[in-house]
């Protein structure tokens, strides 16, 4: 897909969303940028409209976790010239926190809106990728999502999950017009990180890259036959010894529990 793209993006307003608009402009026809926030999103555009005039830039100020908030964004998309050919699920959550010391809201919502929402929205705007010649669903998920780590464990269900679906259905879907994606980042400087996953991170000297790094991998995505693209090393290496050999993944992560616990229980409080 290197030109021509008709793309829903969503969490558009946060720091990955941001630069995967960024990217995407540079090959698209048309971007339908999602969002809470409608101040953020109103700057986003303008600054496109300036970087890309060729570009049809729209925006939808809706709650991905509710009925309403996705189905006006089904109904932004119906009206892009020519329909969407490009969803991609980027809005998430996330939160350094001990399992037991998260309320039942906070798990909710790090699920409903990492794993559920994305499901609905996609399984909403899946009549209308039919209708293209071409068409791709790409999930933002997660490192995370092949690692289970301790301190995020509601965050790695959620994207352990979002891959799972991914895979799933690009199986059902396969022969068809509609291709799945999975795209997934390791620790990402971005708003997003709470003081004390930052602090976690620079203990523990986990790299991080930055939001257009991730968008530049997305093209490169886009432009593969690849359903899936883990980015960073070690962590790559890292998601294929997880596969393979468990324990010793269990082993190093042991060691360095009573750190995460530190941190992840200074993070979010119920």
């Amino acid at each position: 897909m290197k030109s021509g793209l008709r793309a829903v993006i969503t969490g558009a307003a946060g720091g990955i969303g941001r630069a995967l608009a960024g990217a995407l402009a540079s090959r698209a026809s048309a971007l339908l940028l999602v969002g809470r926030d409608a101040t953020r999103l109103a700057a986003l555009a303008d600054e496109l409209v300036r970087k890309a005039p060729d570009v049809q830039i729209r925006t939808v100020t809706a709650d991905l976790n509710t009925a309403a908030g996705r189905a006006a964004i089904v109904q932004a998309a119906e009206a892009l010239p020519g329909g969407p050919n490009l969803l991609v699920n980027n809005a998430g959550v996330s939160e350094l926190a001990w399992f037991e010391d998260q309320s039942d809201a906070q798990i909710e919502r790090i699920v409903q809106t990492n794993l559920v929402a994305p499901m609905l929205l996609t399984r909403a705007l899946l009549p209308q990728l039919h209708r293209q010649t071409q068409a791709r669903v790409v999930n933002i998920g997660s490192i995370l999502g092949d690692i289970g780590h301790p301190g995020s464990v509601a965050y790695c269900a959620s994207k352990f999950a979002l891959r799972g679906f991914t895979e799933a259905l690009r199986r059902e879907l396969a022969g068809s017009r509609v291709q799945l994606q999975y795209l997934a980042p390791r620790a990402t400087r971005t708003a997003l990180n709470s003081d004390a996953q930052n602090a976690l991170n620079s203990e523990l000297g986990v790299a991080s890259d930055t939001p257009e790094s991730v968008a530049a991998e997305l093209l490169k995505l886009l432009d593969g036959p690849r359903a899936e693209r883990h980015l960073g090393w070690p962590e790559k290496l890292f998601v294929r010894i997880n596969r393979m050999l468990p324990a010793l993944v269990d082993s190093s992560l042991a060691k360095q529990l009573p750190v995460i616990r530190r941190h992840a229980q200074q993070g979010v409080k119920p």
